[in-house]
Protein backbone atom coordinates (compact mmCIF):
# COMPACT_ATOMS: atom_id res chain seq x y z
CA UNK A 1 0.00 0.00 0.00
CA UNK A 2 3.08 2.19 0.77
CA UNK A 3 4.06 2.05 -2.88
CA UNK A 4 0.62 2.16 -4.45
CA UNK A 5 -0.03 5.45 -2.37
CA UNK A 6 3.09 6.80 -1.47
CA UNK A 7 1.59 10.72 -1.39
CA UNK A 8 -0.71 9.49 2.16
CA UNK A 9 0.57 10.52 5.13
CA UNK A 10 0.14 6.95 6.39
CA UNK A 11 -1.38 4.47 4.02
CA UNK A 12 -0.62 1.21 5.62
CA UNK A 13 -3.42 -1.05 6.97
CA UNK A 14 -2.85 -2.01 10.32
CA UNK A 15 -2.01 -6.24 10.80
CA UNK A 16 -5.57 -6.00 13.13
CA UNK A 17 -7.29 -4.46 10.97
CA UNK A 18 -6.31 -7.38 8.14
CA UNK A 19 -7.22 -10.28 10.43
CA UNK A 20 -10.41 -8.77 11.59
CA UNK A 21 -11.48 -8.70 7.36
CA UNK A 22 -10.37 -12.01 6.99
CA UNK A 23 -12.55 -13.04 9.90
CA UNK A 24 -15.58 -11.25 9.17
CA UNK A 25 -15.56 -12.01 5.22
CA UNK A 26 -12.89 -14.15 3.89
CA UNK A 27 -13.82 -14.77 0.79
CA UNK A 28 -14.20 -10.77 0.26
CA UNK A 29 -10.49 -10.50 0.83
CA UNK A 30 -8.15 -11.67 -1.85
CA UNK A 31 -4.75 -11.46 -3.16
CA UNK A 32 -2.53 -12.28 -6.40
CA UNK A 33 0.73 -13.46 -5.94
CA UNK A 34 3.59 -13.67 -8.10
CA UNK A 35 6.77 -15.74 -7.60
CA UNK A 36 4.96 -16.07 -3.90
CA UNK A 37 5.15 -12.45 -3.51
CA UNK A 38 1.72 -10.66 -3.06
CA UNK A 39 1.43 -7.97 -5.77
CA UNK A 40 -2.48 -7.29 -5.98
CA UNK A 41 -5.06 -7.30 -3.57
CA UNK A 42 -8.42 -6.02 -3.06
CA UNK A 43 -10.58 -5.88 0.64
CA UNK A 44 -14.25 -5.81 1.10
CA UNK A 45 -17.05 -5.86 3.24
CA UNK A 46 -20.88 -6.51 2.58
CA UNK A 47 -23.15 -3.81 3.47
CA UNK A 48 -26.56 -3.14 3.99
CA UNK A 49 -27.08 0.08 1.40
CA UNK A 50 -30.30 1.76 2.34
CA UNK A 51 -28.15 2.76 5.80
CA UNK A 52 -26.37 4.76 3.67
CA UNK A 53 -27.38 5.35 0.35
CA UNK A 54 -25.51 7.68 -1.86
CA UNK A 55 -24.19 10.60 0.97
CA UNK A 56 -21.58 8.80 3.09
CA UNK A 57 -17.56 9.04 3.55
CA UNK A 58 -15.49 6.11 3.69
CA UNK A 59 -15.31 6.62 7.47
CA UNK A 60 -19.16 6.58 7.36
CA UNK A 61 -18.59 2.74 5.57
CA UNK A 62 -16.27 1.95 7.35
CA UNK A 63 -17.38 2.56 11.02
CA UNK A 64 -14.62 4.72 11.80
CA UNK A 65 -12.01 1.87 10.20
CA UNK A 66 -13.68 -1.07 12.82
CA UNK A 67 -16.08 -2.40 9.78
CA UNK A 68 -18.25 -2.93 12.40
CA UNK A 69 -20.61 -2.00 9.52
CA UNK A 70 -19.99 -5.17 8.14
CA UNK A 71 -23.42 -6.89 7.44
CA UNK A 72 -23.50 -10.50 6.38
CA UNK A 73 -26.88 -10.75 5.82
CA UNK A 74 -26.39 -7.15 3.84
CA UNK A 75 -26.73 -6.79 0.23
CA UNK A 76 -24.20 -5.03 -1.36
CA UNK A 77 -20.41 -5.41 -1.17
CA UNK A 78 -18.28 -2.36 -0.55
CA UNK A 79 -15.12 -2.29 -2.14
CA UNK A 80 -12.96 -1.07 0.48
CA UNK A 81 -9.87 -1.15 -1.52
CA UNK A 82 -8.03 -2.06 -4.72
CA UNK A 83 -3.99 -1.83 -5.12
CA UNK A 84 -1.95 -3.44 -7.51
CA UNK A 85 1.73 -2.96 -6.72
CA UNK A 86 3.69 -0.23 -9.60
CA UNK A 87 6.32 -2.87 -10.37
CA UNK A 88 3.29 -5.16 -11.84
CA UNK A 89 1.09 -2.79 -14.12
CA UNK A 90 -0.11 -3.25 -17.28
CA UNK A 91 -0.51 -7.64 -17.10
CA UNK A 92 -4.31 -6.79 -16.19
CA UNK A 93 -4.25 -8.15 -12.33
CA UNK A 94 -6.43 -5.25 -11.28
CA UNK A 95 -9.36 -6.41 -13.94
CA UNK A 96 -8.71 -10.10 -12.58
CA UNK A 97 -9.75 -8.69 -9.39
CA UNK A 98 -12.98 -7.12 -10.48
CA UNK A 99 -13.96 -9.88 -11.90
CA UNK A 100 -13.46 -12.18 -8.76
CA UNK A 101 -15.65 -9.52 -6.96
CA UNK A 102 -18.26 -9.68 -9.66
CA UNK A 103 -18.54 -13.65 -9.34
CA UNK A 104 -18.94 -13.23 -6.01
CA UNK A 105 -22.05 -10.93 -5.94
CA UNK A 106 -23.76 -13.16 -8.52
CA UNK A 107 -22.69 -16.54 -5.80
CA UNK A 108 -24.01 -14.57 -3.09
CA UNK A 109 -27.09 -13.35 -4.76
CA UNK A 110 -25.91 -9.71 -3.90
CA UNK A 111 -27.93 -6.47 -5.54
CA UNK A 112 -24.58 -5.29 -6.70
CA UNK A 113 -20.83 -3.94 -5.97
CA UNK A 114 -20.29 0.16 -4.85
CA UNK A 115 -16.80 1.86 -3.69
CA UNK A 116 -15.40 5.29 -4.33
CA UNK A 117 -13.01 5.96 -6.83
CA UNK A 118 -10.64 8.39 -6.40
CA UNK A 119 -9.66 11.10 -8.73
CA UNK A 120 -5.80 11.22 -8.80
CA UNK A 121 -5.76 13.52 -11.36
CA UNK A 122 -8.56 16.30 -10.27
CA UNK A 123 -6.17 18.67 -8.59
CA UNK A 124 -4.51 19.31 -11.78
CA UNK A 125 -7.92 21.06 -13.31
CA UNK A 126 -8.27 23.78 -10.34
CA UNK A 127 -10.91 25.43 -13.44
CA UNK A 128 -13.05 22.47 -13.19
CA UNK A 129 -15.95 21.40 -10.92
CA UNK A 130 -15.91 17.47 -9.29
CA UNK A 131 -18.48 16.71 -11.52
CA UNK A 132 -17.08 18.17 -14.84
CA UNK A 133 -14.07 16.70 -14.47
CA UNK A 134 -15.59 13.49 -14.58
CA UNK A 135 -17.82 13.67 -16.96
CA UNK A 136 -14.59 14.97 -19.24
CA UNK A 137 -12.80 12.16 -18.27
CA UNK A 138 -15.92 9.68 -19.46
CA UNK A 139 -15.79 11.71 -22.91
CA UNK A 140 -12.63 11.06 -23.34
CA UNK A 141 -11.01 14.90 -23.02
CA UNK A 142 -8.93 14.10 -19.78
CA UNK A 143 -7.21 11.07 -18.81
CA UNK A 144 -7.27 9.95 -15.14
CA UNK A 145 -5.93 6.31 -14.38
CA UNK A 146 -8.38 5.10 -11.76
CA UNK A 147 -11.62 6.32 -13.30
CA UNK A 148 -10.63 5.46 -16.84
CA UNK A 149 -9.98 1.80 -15.78
CA UNK A 150 -13.36 1.72 -13.67
CA UNK A 151 -15.45 2.56 -16.21
CA UNK A 152 -14.06 0.22 -18.75
CA UNK A 153 -14.96 -2.62 -16.23
CA UNK A 154 -18.54 -1.79 -16.47
CA UNK A 155 -18.86 0.83 -13.44
CA UNK A 156 -21.32 3.24 -13.69
CA UNK A 157 -20.74 7.22 -11.57
CA UNK A 158 -23.45 7.48 -9.68
CA UNK A 159 -22.81 10.35 -7.71
CA UNK A 160 -19.94 12.74 -6.74
CA UNK A 161 -18.54 12.53 -3.01
CA UNK A 162 -17.39 15.35 -1.20
CA UNK A 163 -15.01 14.91 2.13
CA UNK A 164 -14.69 11.07 0.91
CA UNK A 165 -11.18 10.77 2.26
CA UNK A 166 -10.03 14.43 3.74
CA UNK A 167 -6.50 13.51 3.51
CA UNK A 168 -6.59 12.53 -0.49
CA UNK A 169 -5.09 16.01 -1.83
CA UNK A 170 -4.40 14.59 -5.10
CA UNK A 171 -8.12 13.80 -5.30
CA UNK A 172 -9.22 17.14 -3.10
CA UNK A 173 -10.93 14.95 -0.95
CA UNK A 174 -13.36 14.04 -3.82
CA UNK A 175 -14.66 10.85 -5.03
CA UNK A 176 -16.48 9.67 -7.51
CA UNK A 177 -19.42 6.78 -5.97
CA UNK A 178 -19.09 4.14 -8.62
CA UNK A 179 -21.82 0.90 -8.80
CA UNK A 180 -21.98 -2.75 -10.70
CA UNK A 181 -25.48 -3.82 -11.07
CA UNK A 182 -25.96 -7.46 -10.82
CA UNK A 183 -28.45 -8.58 -13.19
CA UNK A 184 -28.88 -12.21 -12.06
CA UNK A 185 -29.83 -11.07 -8.44
CA UNK A 186 -32.78 -12.03 -7.33
CA UNK A 187 -34.76 -10.78 -4.08
CA UNK A 188 -34.77 -13.50 -1.78
CA UNK A 189 -38.39 -14.97 -0.88
CA UNK A 190 -38.10 -14.89 3.31
CA UNK A 191 -40.80 -14.41 5.80
CA UNK A 192 -41.36 -11.26 7.32
CA UNK A 193 -39.92 -10.80 10.44
CA UNK A 194 -40.88 -7.00 11.81
CA UNK A 195 -37.72 -5.02 13.18
CA UNK A 196 -37.71 -4.61 17.22
CA UNK A 197 -38.72 -0.97 17.75
CA UNK A 198 -40.02 -0.37 20.91
CA UNK A 199 -37.20 -1.51 23.61
CA UNK A 200 -37.91 -1.80 27.13
CA UNK A 201 -35.34 -0.76 29.94
CA UNK A 202 -35.38 -1.76 33.44
CA UNK A 203 -33.20 -0.08 35.87
CA UNK A 204 -32.11 -1.08 39.15
CA UNK A 205 -31.91 2.10 41.57
CA UNK A 206 -29.57 -0.37 43.81
CA UNK A 207 -29.94 0.04 47.71
CA UNK A 208 -26.52 -0.36 48.99
CA UNK A 209 -26.69 -1.93 52.99
CA UNK A 210 -25.28 -5.00 54.74
CA UNK A 211 -25.66 -8.61 53.84
CA UNK A 212 -24.72 -11.30 55.91
CA UNK A 213 -23.11 -13.53 53.03
CA UNK A 214 -22.89 -13.94 48.98
CA UNK A 215 -26.42 -15.67 49.22
CA UNK A 216 -28.29 -13.20 50.53
CA UNK A 217 -26.87 -10.51 48.16
CA UNK A 218 -27.48 -12.52 44.97
CA UNK A 219 -30.52 -13.71 46.25
CA UNK A 220 -31.38 -9.57 46.48
CA UNK A 221 -30.36 -9.16 43.27
CA UNK A 222 -32.38 -12.14 41.31
CA UNK A 223 -35.52 -10.37 42.72
CA UNK A 224 -34.82 -7.29 41.06
CA UNK A 225 -34.07 -9.38 38.04
CA UNK A 226 -37.44 -11.35 38.29
CA UNK A 227 -39.33 -8.09 39.15
CA UNK A 228 -37.81 -6.34 35.89
CA UNK A 229 -38.54 -9.85 34.11
CA UNK A 230 -42.06 -10.03 34.97
CA UNK A 231 -42.21 -6.30 32.90
CA UNK A 232 -40.93 -7.83 29.57
CA UNK A 233 -38.28 -5.81 29.72
CA UNK A 234 -35.26 -6.12 27.29
CA UNK A 235 -32.15 -4.95 29.67
CA UNK A 236 -32.14 -4.85 33.11
CA UNK A 237 -29.40 -2.67 34.60
CA UNK A 238 -27.34 -2.58 37.80
CA UNK A 239 -25.23 0.18 39.20
CA UNK A 240 -21.25 0.72 39.42
CA UNK A 241 -20.18 -2.03 42.43
CA UNK A 242 -23.22 -3.49 42.77
CA UNK A 243 -20.94 -6.21 45.15
CA UNK A 244 -20.02 -3.57 47.29
CA UNK A 245 -21.87 -4.87 50.37
CA UNK A 246 -19.28 -8.06 50.52
CA UNK A 247 -16.53 -5.80 51.53
CA UNK A 248 -17.63 -5.67 54.89
CA UNK A 249 -16.26 -8.64 55.95
CA UNK A 250 -13.06 -7.24 55.56
CA UNK A 251 -13.41 -4.04 57.15
CA UNK A 252 -10.51 -5.26 59.27
CA UNK A 253 -8.22 -4.85 55.98
CA UNK A 254 -6.52 -1.59 54.51
CA UNK A 255 -8.89 -0.88 51.39
CA UNK A 256 -6.74 -1.95 49.16
CA UNK A 257 -6.50 -5.85 50.41
CA UNK A 258 -10.43 -5.67 51.30
CA UNK A 259 -10.69 -4.57 47.41
CA UNK A 260 -8.68 -7.49 46.51
CA UNK A 261 -10.46 -10.24 48.72
CA UNK A 262 -14.02 -8.65 47.21
CA UNK A 263 -12.48 -8.74 43.53
CA UNK A 264 -12.44 -12.67 44.34
CA UNK A 265 -16.54 -12.72 43.88
CA UNK A 266 -16.02 -11.14 40.58
CA UNK A 267 -16.07 -14.46 38.58
CA UNK A 268 -18.45 -16.02 40.31
CA UNK A 269 -21.20 -13.25 40.27
CA UNK A 270 -20.78 -12.84 36.24
CA UNK A 271 -21.91 -16.50 36.39
CA UNK A 272 -24.71 -16.07 38.40
CA UNK A 273 -25.87 -13.16 36.19
CA UNK A 274 -25.77 -15.04 33.62
CA UNK A 275 -27.66 -17.88 34.78
CA UNK A 276 -30.22 -14.85 35.31
CA UNK A 277 -30.02 -13.57 31.93
CA UNK A 278 -31.12 -17.16 30.66
CA UNK A 279 -33.47 -18.24 33.11
CA UNK A 280 -35.36 -14.81 33.31
CA UNK A 281 -35.11 -14.04 29.51
CA UNK A 282 -33.23 -10.79 29.49
CA UNK A 283 -30.68 -9.27 29.05
CA UNK A 284 -28.58 -8.04 31.99
CA UNK A 285 -25.99 -5.61 32.38
CA UNK A 286 -24.21 -6.24 35.69
CA UNK A 287 -22.91 -2.81 36.51
CA UNK A 288 -19.70 -3.25 37.55
CA UNK A 289 -17.14 -5.34 40.36
CA UNK A 290 -13.60 -4.88 41.16
CA UNK A 291 -11.40 -7.76 39.01
CA UNK A 292 -7.74 -8.29 40.24
CA UNK A 293 -5.50 -10.56 37.21
CA UNK A 294 -1.77 -10.00 36.89
CA UNK A 295 -1.44 -7.87 39.72
CA UNK A 296 -3.60 -5.24 38.11
CA UNK A 297 -6.97 -4.07 39.42
CA UNK A 298 -9.31 -2.84 37.03
CA UNK A 299 -13.43 -2.14 37.34
CA UNK A 300 -15.12 -4.34 35.03
CA UNK A 301 -18.94 -5.37 34.28
CA UNK A 302 -20.39 -7.74 31.73
CA UNK A 303 -23.12 -7.66 29.59
CA UNK A 304 -25.36 -11.41 30.18
CA UNK A 305 -27.05 -12.00 26.88
CA UNK A 306 -30.29 -14.34 27.54
CA UNK A 307 -28.96 -16.13 24.75
CA UNK A 308 -26.12 -17.57 27.24
CA UNK A 309 -23.42 -14.96 25.39
CA UNK A 310 -21.38 -13.38 28.00
CA UNK A 311 -19.43 -10.44 26.88
CA UNK A 312 -16.81 -8.02 29.19
CA UNK A 313 -16.72 -4.02 29.60
CA UNK A 314 -13.78 -1.93 31.46
CA UNK A 315 -13.79 1.51 33.02
CA UNK A 316 -11.14 3.47 31.29
CA UNK A 317 -10.83 6.22 33.43
CA UNK A 318 -10.58 5.52 37.17
CA UNK A 319 -11.53 8.26 39.84
CA UNK A 320 -8.62 10.03 41.70
CA UNK A 321 -10.17 8.37 44.71
CA UNK A 322 -9.90 4.67 42.88
CA UNK A 323 -6.14 5.43 41.79
CA UNK A 324 -4.81 6.59 44.89
CA UNK A 325 -6.58 4.42 47.72
CA UNK A 326 -6.93 1.19 45.61
CA UNK A 327 -4.52 1.30 43.14
CA UNK A 328 -6.61 0.78 40.71
CA UNK A 329 -5.73 1.19 36.87
CA UNK A 330 -8.55 2.14 33.67
CA UNK A 331 -8.72 -0.38 31.38
CA UNK A 332 -7.98 -0.59 27.88
CA UNK A 333 -11.62 -1.85 25.79
CA UNK A 334 -13.77 0.31 24.40
CA UNK A 335 -16.73 -1.08 22.13
CA UNK A 336 -20.23 -1.46 21.31
CA UNK A 337 -22.18 -4.77 21.47
CA UNK A 338 -24.46 -5.86 19.27
CA UNK A 339 -28.08 -7.12 21.17
CA UNK A 340 -31.19 -8.73 20.35
CA UNK A 341 -32.74 -5.29 20.77
CA UNK A 342 -30.08 -2.68 19.23
CA UNK A 343 -26.53 -1.79 19.35
CA UNK A 344 -25.25 -0.72 22.43
CA UNK A 345 -22.65 1.14 24.38
CA UNK A 346 -21.75 0.93 28.48
CA UNK A 347 -19.55 3.30 30.02
CA UNK A 348 -19.22 2.98 34.05
CA UNK A 349 -20.13 6.27 35.78
CA UNK A 350 -16.75 8.64 35.47
CA UNK A 351 -16.09 7.67 31.71
CA UNK A 352 -19.25 8.99 30.66
CA UNK A 353 -17.17 13.05 31.43
CA UNK A 354 -15.19 11.93 28.59
CA UNK A 355 -17.27 12.77 25.51
CA UNK A 356 -14.62 10.93 23.57
CA UNK A 357 -15.50 7.49 24.34
CA UNK A 358 -19.21 7.81 23.62
CA UNK A 359 -18.56 9.45 19.80
CA UNK A 360 -16.60 6.65 19.10
CA UNK A 361 -19.24 4.27 20.15
CA UNK A 362 -21.73 7.00 18.53
CA UNK A 363 -19.86 6.10 15.14
CA UNK A 364 -19.98 2.34 15.82
CA UNK A 365 -23.61 2.94 14.98
CA UNK A 366 -24.90 2.74 19.23
CA UNK A 367 -28.27 3.29 20.00
CA UNK A 368 -28.61 2.93 23.81
CA UNK A 369 -25.51 4.32 26.08
CA UNK A 370 -26.14 2.39 29.53
CA UNK A 371 -23.91 4.31 32.64
CA UNK A 372 -23.82 2.48 35.77
CA UNK A 373 -22.71 4.79 38.26
CA UNK A 374 -21.89 4.99 42.11
CA UNK A 375 -21.33 8.29 43.40
CA UNK A 376 -21.35 9.41 47.22
CA UNK A 377 -22.33 12.99 46.90
CA UNK A 378 -24.70 15.16 45.12
CA UNK A 379 -22.06 17.46 43.36
CA UNK A 380 -20.44 13.51 41.93
CA UNK A 381 -23.99 12.96 40.89
CA UNK A 382 -24.60 16.09 38.77
CA UNK A 383 -21.51 15.76 37.18
CA UNK A 384 -22.75 12.02 35.50
CA UNK A 385 -26.21 13.40 34.97
CA UNK A 386 -25.01 16.31 33.27
CA UNK A 387 -23.11 14.60 30.92
CA UNK A 388 -25.43 11.80 30.39
CA UNK A 389 -27.96 14.55 29.15
CA UNK A 390 -24.62 15.85 26.73
CA UNK A 391 -23.99 12.89 25.80
CA UNK A 392 -27.79 11.98 24.74
CA UNK A 393 -27.87 15.26 22.31
CA UNK A 394 -24.65 15.04 21.00
CA UNK A 395 -25.05 11.65 20.05
CA UNK A 396 -28.34 11.21 19.12
CA UNK A 397 -28.97 8.18 21.49
CA UNK A 398 -30.87 7.13 24.23
CA UNK A 399 -29.19 7.35 27.71
CA UNK A 400 -30.00 5.21 30.78
CA UNK A 401 -27.74 5.81 34.02
CA UNK A 402 -28.27 3.67 37.18
CA UNK A 403 -27.14 4.58 40.59
CA UNK A 404 -26.74 2.92 44.37
CA UNK A 405 -28.74 4.68 47.27
CA UNK A 406 -28.45 3.74 51.02
CA UNK A 407 -25.47 3.01 53.24
CA UNK A 408 -22.73 1.05 53.67
CA UNK A 409 -21.88 1.38 58.08
CA UNK A 410 -18.65 -0.96 57.96
CA UNK A 411 -16.70 -0.68 54.43
CA UNK A 412 -14.61 2.37 54.13
CA UNK A 413 -14.44 4.52 51.12
CA UNK A 414 -18.30 3.10 50.32
CA UNK A 415 -19.95 4.59 53.15
CA UNK A 416 -22.77 6.92 51.68
CA UNK A 417 -24.43 7.05 48.19
CA UNK A 418 -27.12 9.28 46.36
CA UNK A 419 -28.37 8.36 43.43
CA UNK A 420 -31.50 9.58 40.88
CA UNK A 421 -31.53 6.47 37.80
CA UNK A 422 -33.05 8.10 34.33
CA UNK A 423 -33.39 7.22 30.92
CA UNK A 424 -32.72 10.82 28.91
CA UNK A 425 -33.23 11.21 25.05
CA UNK A 426 -31.92 14.01 22.46
CA UNK A 427 -34.18 17.28 22.82
CA UNK A 428 -36.19 17.59 19.58
CA UNK A 429 -39.78 16.94 18.88
CA UNK A 430 -40.04 13.46 18.72
CA UNK A 431 -38.50 13.78 22.43
CA UNK A 432 -39.25 14.92 25.68
CA UNK A 433 -38.75 18.67 25.46
CA UNK A 434 -36.16 18.39 28.75
CA UNK A 435 -34.89 15.44 27.13
CA UNK A 436 -35.86 13.89 30.32
CA UNK A 437 -38.11 10.33 29.32
CA UNK A 438 -38.29 8.97 32.89
CA UNK A 439 -36.73 9.33 36.35
CA UNK A 440 -36.67 7.75 39.66
CA UNK A 441 -37.73 9.40 43.03
CA UNK A 442 -33.70 10.39 44.27
CA UNK A 443 -32.48 8.21 46.76
CA UNK A 444 -34.44 5.47 47.39
CA UNK A 445 -34.80 1.74 46.29
CA UNK A 446 -36.52 0.99 43.54
CA UNK A 447 -36.81 -0.30 39.54
CA UNK A 448 -37.52 1.96 36.70
CA UNK A 449 -39.49 0.50 34.05
CA UNK A 450 -39.35 2.75 30.45
CA UNK A 451 -39.86 2.11 26.61
CA UNK A 452 -37.38 4.14 23.95
CA UNK A 453 -38.55 4.13 20.91
CA UNK A 454 -35.08 3.41 17.98
CA UNK A 455 -36.81 4.09 15.15
CA UNK A 456 -37.16 8.14 16.12
CA UNK A 457 -33.33 7.66 16.57
CA UNK A 458 -33.53 6.60 12.78
CA UNK A 459 -35.80 9.54 12.25
CA UNK A 460 -33.82 11.94 14.25
CA UNK A 461 -30.85 11.39 12.07
CA UNK A 462 -32.03 12.15 8.73
CA UNK A 463 -34.43 14.72 9.73
CA UNK A 464 -33.94 16.17 12.93
CA UNK A 465 -33.72 20.08 13.84
CA UNK A 466 -30.19 19.53 14.13
CA UNK A 467 -28.19 16.51 13.01
CA UNK A 468 -25.55 16.44 15.12
CA UNK A 469 -24.37 12.89 14.13
CA UNK A 470 -24.16 14.01 10.18
CA UNK A 471 -23.33 17.88 10.66
CA UNK A 472 -19.71 17.37 12.35
CA UNK A 473 -17.09 18.45 10.45
CA UNK A 474 -15.09 15.36 9.62
CA UNK A 475 -12.63 17.27 7.33
CA UNK A 476 -11.93 19.50 10.14
CA UNK A 477 -11.41 16.75 13.49
CA UNK A 478 -12.10 13.64 14.52
CA UNK A 479 -12.13 11.64 17.43
CA UNK A 480 -10.27 8.09 16.97
CA UNK A 481 -9.54 5.25 19.22
CA UNK A 482 -5.25 4.37 19.15
CA UNK A 483 -5.92 1.07 20.19
CA UNK A 484 -8.12 -1.42 18.52
CA UNK A 485 -9.92 -4.17 20.39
Amino acid sequence: MSACYPHFEDPTWSKEQIQKLTKIFPDGQIVIKVDDKIVACALSIIIDYKQFENKHTYLDITGNDTFNTHKPEGDTIYGLDMMVHPKYRGLRLGRRLYDYRKDLCEELNLKGIVFGGRLPNFHKFNDLSAREYIRKVKEKEIHDPVLDFQLSNDFQVKKVVKNYLPDDLASESYAALLEWSNINYEKPAKLYIPEKSEVRIGLVQWGMRPYKNYEELTEQIEYFVEAVSGYRADFVLFPEYVNAPLMAEYNHLSEPDAIRKLAEYTERLRDTFAEFAISYNTNIITGSMPEFKDDVLLNVGYLCKRNGEVERYEKIHVTPDEERIWGMKGGNQIKTFDTDAGKIGILICYDVEFPELSRLLAMEGMEILFVPFLTDTQNGYSRVRNCAIARAIENECYVAVAGSVGNLPKVHNMDISFAQSVVFTPCDFSFPTTGIKAEATPNTEMILIVDVDLNLLKELHEKGSVRTKKDRRTDLYEVIAKKKV
